[in-house]
């Protein structure tokens, strides 16, 4: 999980490879405005959000939310969680996010969960974190599933209790999770849970990859480069890094660099699907 909240339209934290990163706040595709009274309000709201204008967002969140609109709440969580248009506060965050979720917002279930597990405006405690998690998760929130799925691999809050996590991931996965379908591929690659699969591994991965994972491009790149489930191609192997490399994954310019290569390529269309090694995140 990476540390600043981006700025898209909800909030998501995610923990990358196979142990916790920086977490991070994501805003979600803004939603339709609600119907009613602060419909327009809202619309406005989101509109300002999405271009910038925070200052003007905020005060059209808060029009929004002392009308009772339970998506404005949340997302006056997501700015006093991040700073934009008013000083960070991991307190007023917090507020927001539990009146948001006491009116069954599962994004700012997830949310508080995320605040938790990073220890913002407290200390840090990750059984509140999966408590509220999971909250989200049996919401239906598939970044909350993919979240506790981390928390019983790596053994936080609980446990570590492979099967529980894989069924957790499969879950998330099966309502098009990315970083699930990944964690699934190094399952399968390692052995966790389920008999080593390397072609399981590399069905998963290219799941993944093909919706822009870039850590899924890598694990294709290393099956290829170390022949595990397809013969060895040092070619095909620097393809999937490149393509890695140029979504940004540190680990890909890494092996690009021990193999004495440039990391550049013509085109980066792969037009496949593949899976990445992530884990907690949080979206609406």
């Amino acid at each position: 999980m990476r540390f600043p909240f981006l700025a898209a339209a909800a909030v998501a934290w995610t923990l990358l490879q196979m142990a916790p990163a920086e977490a991070q706040f994501r805003a979600p595709e803004p939603p339709a405005p609600s119907p009613g009274a602060t419909s327009d309000i809202m619309a406005r709201a989101l509109q300002a959000y999405t271009s910038g204008s925070d200052s003007v967002a905020l005060g059209l969140f808060q029009r929004a939310a002392r009308l009772g609109n339970v998506d404005a709440m949340m997302y006056l969580g997501v700015m006093y969680g991040t700073g934009r248009g008013t000083t960070k506060s991991y307190a007023a965050a917090m507020s927001w996010f539990r009146q948001a979720a006491a009116a069954g917002n599962s994004q700012a279930m997830c949310n508080i969960g995320v605040l938790y597990y990073q220890g913002l405006g407290q200390s840090k405690n990750y059984s509140d974190a999966l408590s509220w998690f999971r909250k989200s998760a049996d919401a239906g929130n598939a970044e909350a599933m993919f979240n506790v799925g981390v928390f019983y691999r790596d053994g936080l809050g609980a446990r570590v209790n492979d099967s529980e996590a894989l069924a957790w991931f499969r879950k998330a996965a099966d309502r098009g999770d990315t970083a699930a379908a990944n964690a699934i591929g190094l399952f399968y690659q390692q052995g966790r849970a389920v008999p080593v699969d390397y072609e399981q591994a590399m069905s998963w991965y290219l799941n993944a990859a093909g919706r822009g994972d870039a850590t899924a491009m890598y694990n294709i790149g290393v099956l290829w480069e170390n022949g595990l489930g397809v013969a060895a191609d040092r070619a095909v192997a620097i393809r999937w890094y490149r393509h890695a490399a140029a979504a940004g994954d540190s680990a890909a310019k890494e092996a690009l660099k021990s193999l004495g290569v440039a990391t550049s390529v013509n085109s980066l269309t792969t037009g496949v699907k593949g899976v990445k090694s992530v884990p907690i995140g949080v979206k609406k």
